[in-house]
């Protein structure tokens, strides 16, 4: 499964890690964790990490990342990780390497690289990563086990989702295994100060429903602005105030930005990702996510996803 991107990575004496941009946890996560186990188990490359800032993540081990010149693409191979479409890889000077290899657990939507494995039967990146660790034999040091853990947890939803299989954790205690203070870890992701409750509870009380109960939040640019905050606080980061809410199985997060509407979708009933890649969008069949040009094409989404839960829509 994993032997010709091992084969690349024993080729090439640079390699330069690649992710999507707005990163989460599994997208952070993998990134770091490659770097440390390729420094870890070849330690004469020259390994390095690019993207846009961390964000919200930035509280993760060596999340600042590396600021390189184009000059060090040449002759050296770019791994991609946690991405299903090449406008969403975060610096696109991935192709000026002489090789490109991919590892993604999103639906499969276009060829990236020359050597591609793609498996969304795994709930996160991470938990991809560490497999081909395990399988090539590759030693997992304590950041990259930390890295590693931070976002196969994010993205299984702290292991609730039914993404989430007896793999999942035979691969968690292997990480753990390598030495994770879980309680450091899960008061940097899930502690709030009390601002954060209260810009909770403001969104919480914005939630609207339509006719076949989608659940959606839609702010728009004055009142993005107006809170001064990043655009993944305000998207990714408040759309599940409306998980768990009785007799809802999809909802949506909107946010006018000055590049678009982002929207960001769940479910836990329907496949929502056709809906998304409608919309020039991606992800996972229960989570995804696109960027709209106005308020108008969003309410179009929503009845779009109306259709579904009417039961024009397939559940998974």
């Amino acid at each position: 499964m994993f032997t010709d991107i091992l084969k690349a990575i024993s080729e090439y004496e640079t390699i330069i890690i690649h992710r999507h941009s707005r990163p989460d946890g599994d997208a952070m996560g993998s990134q770091i964790g490659m770097k440390h186990i390729l420094l870890e188990n070849f330690p004469s490359k020259a390994v390095y990490a690019v993207g846009d800032d961390a964000r919200f993540f930035s509280f993760m081990e060596d999340s600042q990342m590396d600021e390189i010149p184009d000059s060090v693409y040449e002759g050296a191979l770019a791994i991609i990780l946690d991405t299903s479409v090449c406008h969403l890889i975060s610096d696109d000077r991935y192709k000026l390497a002489a090789k490109r290899v991919r590892l993604d657990h999103h639906i499969f939507c276009e060829t990236i690289a020359e050597h591609e494995v793609v498996d969304t039967s795994f709930e996160s990146c991470c938990g991809l990563v560490t497999q081909f660790a395990v399988d090539s034999g590759l030693t997992i040091n304590p950041l990259a086990a930390k890295s590693l853990y931070t976002g196969m947890v994010t993205d299984s939803g702290r292991f609730r989702y039914d993404s989430t299989t007896a793999r999942t954790f035979r691969l968690a205690s292997v990480l753990m295994e390598a030495g994770i203070d879980t309680n450091a870890l899960f008061r940097e992701l899930y502690a709030d100060d009390f601002e954060s409750k209260k810009l909770k509870a403001s969104f919480i009380l914005k939630i609207q429903f339509t006719a076949d109960n989608v659940a959606y939040i839609y702010t728009d640019r004055e009142e993005f602005d107006a809170l001064g905050l990043d655009t993944f606080t305000v998207s990714r980061g408040m759309v599940n105030t409306m998980a768990d809410l009785k007799g809802v199985s999809i909802w949506v997060n909107f946010t006018e930005t000055e590049s678009g509407v982002l929207c960001e979708l769940r479910s836990n009933k329907y496949n929502i990702n056709s809906i998304a890649v409608k919309y020039g969008g991606g992800g996972h069949q229960k989570a995804s996510g696109a960027t709209l040009p106005d308020r108008e094409t969003a309410m179009a989404m929503l009845r779009d996803l109306d259709d579904i839960v009417r039961g024009e829509g397939e559940t998974v």
